[in-house]
């Protein structure tokens, strides 16, 4: 039952991936959630996103920032580092995973899907077929909610480990 909200991969962060080597075996598109993956929740993006993104188009991915947040948050980060976004995402829904993959103009079997959250972002990645990778949120102050979700996340996560070491 909990396996539904199991990464298929981990990070310590989305900085630390080894996105050529993905490169080479096929990956084309990255999707990306913003706070607490890229950078600390609310902070605007910093010079190691900007360098980080044109690093990744010089491999030649193509980008898309999905973000549950609305556009004031979404817009201005999302020009600073060069890539598409969709706020309003609505995750753990499939849609907005849909619509980044057209932008993109990948595939599931094409596209990565990288962020912090178990039941928002993991699960709205497996929903659409996409590979995921759970990353280590980058700050720990976040909103009451997320609090509250990571309490949750740690139950999941002890199983996952648990079956993974099996």
């Amino acid at each position: 039952m909990l396996e539904i909200f199991y990464p298929d991969n981990e990070a310590q962060n989305a900085y630390g991936i080894d996105y050529e080597g993905l490169y080479g075996r096929g990956y084309r598109g990255v999707i990306f959630d913003i706070d607490n993956t890229l950078v600390p929740h609310g902070a605007p993006a910093d010079d190691r996103a900007v360098e980080f993104f044109a690093g990744l188009r010089k491999l030649g991915y193509r980008t898309v920032l999905l973000s549950n947040n609305k556009e004031p948050r979404v817009r201005p980060f999302a020009d600073r580092v060069s890539s598409n976004y969709i706020c309003d995402a609505g995750k753990p829904g499939r849609g907005g995973y849909e619509r980044a993959m057209e932008l993109m103009g990948t595939s599931p079997e094409s596209t990565l899907f990288v962020g912090d959250q178990l039941f928002t972002d993991v699960w709205g990645a497996k929903r659409a077929g996409i590979v995921s990778y759970l990353v280590k949120p980058i700050h720990p102050k976040e909103e009451m909610q997320i609090v509250l979700k990571r309490r949750l996340e740690r139950i999941v996560l002890f199983f996952y480990h648990r079956k993974k070491r099996q």
